[in-house]
């Protein structure tokens, strides 16, 4: 497959291109690789993530920094001047108590990380970020993935902002204001008959096929995963260097609960937290699973599901990360759950209602999962809590269209008002 581009090439590698990152190292043998657009052990075929050699970093270096992501480019594979280079600066969103949540659902302390407030108005604009930055270094030429549609915007918006071109892939299902909110940054999109599954099987054969070609969450995903990271950094910051009991987070890939975990390891090891016991609960969407099935049933293997759920976002039947989702649950002392779309419908009005956050239909998951885990006793009530909102509601407007409305349409008098009773 070839697409004609007119590309502006992405500047070449430099000295410390990747900042303090030492190399790729296999997730499964621990076999090291050098740093480049790598993805696959070629010694066991595992999946590789970042290793580092970090400096001496302090709660100081990290608040003097920017209010994005940038502020803990020591602790990223970027290079040291990444906050000088144009981007899309996400990062650095909301921690909200959620007290009006919290004594609805019975839970002493609850907070909501809402990521809507990025620029793109989900969290993979922190991703994207950071495989821009790789994609940069390694002198790669258009910048693509597939999406099942937040990761589609944050691609599109980051490569016009970088002044690149962009080639996006998606479901031709997805949701129509997702799809608008790609298109009109002025990239490629092609949108694909099949789900997620069957779009990232094809973008995987093109990554092979087409040089120069950085495909986020394929070729350069190493890098890109290492920005879900930044969550638990802004986490534990925002809640004065410290970190939570428990947290709740939605899960597609499973890239960004796994992240998160190694967040919240890596600042314990680095002293900028004191080290302490959580629990990290996974949610997914009853209709695409396949990880809280697993779960349920003391598997170690995730079986690959066709998705049928108004979760979009979360709607990938075999998740890269299933394995390592369920290591983390199970080593944390958490769980993943899911919940059925009534119920997930049910957690975007609860958010909404209670503390005014509108959160698409990944957020509605994640409330929704929490309520189920605190009705079941496996989540404490007692400890603090924190969830996770993932992207704005106005990306899935059809997942509450026919519950929410005027709760009158009157005549424009004082009379007409006062018959409807309110």
């Amino acid at each position: 497959m070839s697409i004609a581009l007119e590309s502006k090439p992405i500047t070449a590698p430099e000295a410390r291109a990747f900042g303090n990152a030492r190399c790729l190292v296999c997730r499964e043998c621990r076999a090291e690789q050098p740093l480049g657009p790598f993805y696959a052990c070629p010694e066991c075929f595992g999946p590789l993530e970042v290793g580092y050699d970090f400096p001496s970093v302090s709660r100081a270096s990290i608040e003097a920094g920017p209010k994005n992501v940038w502020r803990y480019a020591d602790l990223l594979p970027v290079r040291p001047d990444i906050a000088t280079i144009p981007n899309t600066e996400p990062g650095y969103t909301r921690l909200i108590r959620a007290d009006n949540l919290a004594r609805e659902l019975g839970i002493k302390t609850l907070w909501v990380k809402d990521d809507s407030g990025n620029p793109t108005h989900s969290f993979k604009d922190r991703v994207v970020a950071v495989a821009l930055a790789a994609a940069r270094e390694l002198g790669l030429e258009v910048l693509a993935c597939p999406s099942t549609g937040n990761l589609a915007n944050a691609v599109a918006a980051a490569a016009a902002r970088a002044g690149i071109k962009s080639v996006v892939f998606i479901p031709q299902d997805l949701e129509r204001p997702k799809v608008l909110a790609t298109a009109v940054y002025g990239g490629i999109l092609i949108a694909v008959k099949g789900n997620y599954d069957d779009v990232n099987k094809l973008a995987s054969e093109i990554a092979g096929e087409e040089e120069g070609w950085a495909f986020v969450n394929v070729n350069v995903r190493p890098y890109y995963a290492e920005g879900s990271k930044t969550l638990g950094y802004e986490v534990a910051e925002q809640l004065g260097w410290r970190l939570p009991q428990q947290v709740v987070i939605p899960v597609a890939s499973g890239s960004q609960l796994t992240k998160v975990d190694k967040g919240f390891t890596e600042l314990g090891r680095l002293g900028l937290v004191e080290p302490m016991p959580y629990k990290i609960f996974g949610a997914q969407a009853a209709g695409c699973s396949p990880v809280a099935t697993a779960f349920r049933d003391g598997q170690d293997v995730i079986r690959p599901v066709k998705p049928d759920t108004i979760a979009k976002s979360l709607a990938i039947g075999n998740p890269a990360d299933g394995p390592y989702v369920l290591d983390v649950c199970r080593r944390t002392g958490g769980a993943v759950e899911s919940v059925a779309d009534d119920e997930v419908r049910d957690g975007i009005q609860l958010l909404a209602r209670t503390e005014g956050i509108f959160a698409e239909t990944a957020g509605g998951v994640t409330v929704a999962t929490l309520k189920k885990l605190v009705e079941a006793g496996q989540l404490d009530p007692e400890a603090e809590t924190v969830v996770f909102n993932t992207g704005d509601g106005l990306k899935t407007l059809d997942a509450v269209a026919d519950r929410v409305g005027p709760a009158a349409t009157i005549e424009p008098t004082y009379a007409a008002f006062r018959a409807t009773g309110l």
